[in-house]
């Protein structure tokens, strides 16, 4: 029992700190900017089927599509976490705002920018195929369900959370999050190498 407890762990946090439902709230709400609360719970319900659906097809043909054209784990390893790691640090840095360049469009905006690449992004999908690798479908498919219910609730709940945690409170706790999302970056890298190379 506790074997499975701690192997549902060791797969949600990676992918709670990959989806970072906290640091997406401000961009949430710019987006949503403007409409009601029939259209705002519209747009959740996009967003989250999206990012859901993206990421299950991914969970369970990833390897697959690897194989297909050519790409070892251990290459999509080393690539996945350099990914993640420059968008981390990018985020990181003073004056970056996730996807800002998106914030101007209203249209469609559950399916994109919110569902991808908000929620489920390069570092979602990425994170999910190791987890798969590391730890199994069955583990990572629930973490990652319990994630996209995270989200669905941050989202519905996302101007009471700014009144309790505040502005600065919800970029402090991404900032946190960004940084362990680093971490999970260059530790794909090594797992990567020792893959490719030293085994």
């Amino acid at each position: 029992m506790w074997k499975i407890l701690e192997t549902f762990i060791l797969t949600f946090i990676p992918i709670f700190v990959a989806v970072d439902s906290l640091g997406n709230i401000p961009v949430f709400i710019s987006l949503v900017e403007g409409l009601n609360k029939k259209q705002v719970k519209k747009v959740i319900l996009e967003s989250v089927t999206t990012a859901t659906l993206l990421a299950i097809v991914f969970v369970f043909i990833g390897k697959l599509i690897l194989r297909f054209i050519g790409i070892t784990v251990a290459d999509f390893q080393i690539a996945g976490g350099l990914l993640i790691l420059v968008i981390s640090i990018n985020l990181l840095l003073p004056g970056k705002n996730k996807f800002s360049a998106l914030l101007e469009s209203q249209r469609d905006i559950g399916i994109f920018p919110l569902g991808t690449p908000l929620i489920t992004g390069p570092a979602v999908l990425t994170t999910t195929l190791m987890m798969v690798d590391s730890f199994g479908i069955i583990s990572t498919f629930f973490s990652l369900l319990l994630n996209m219910l995270i989200a669905w609730v941050t989202m519905d709940k996302a101007y009471l959370i700014i009144r309790i945690l505040g502005t600065a409170g919800v970029r402090a706790f991404s900032k946190i999050t960004y940084i362990f999302l680093a971490s999970i970056g260059i530790m794909m890298i090594r797992q990567g190498i020792i893959g490719q190379f030293l085994r």
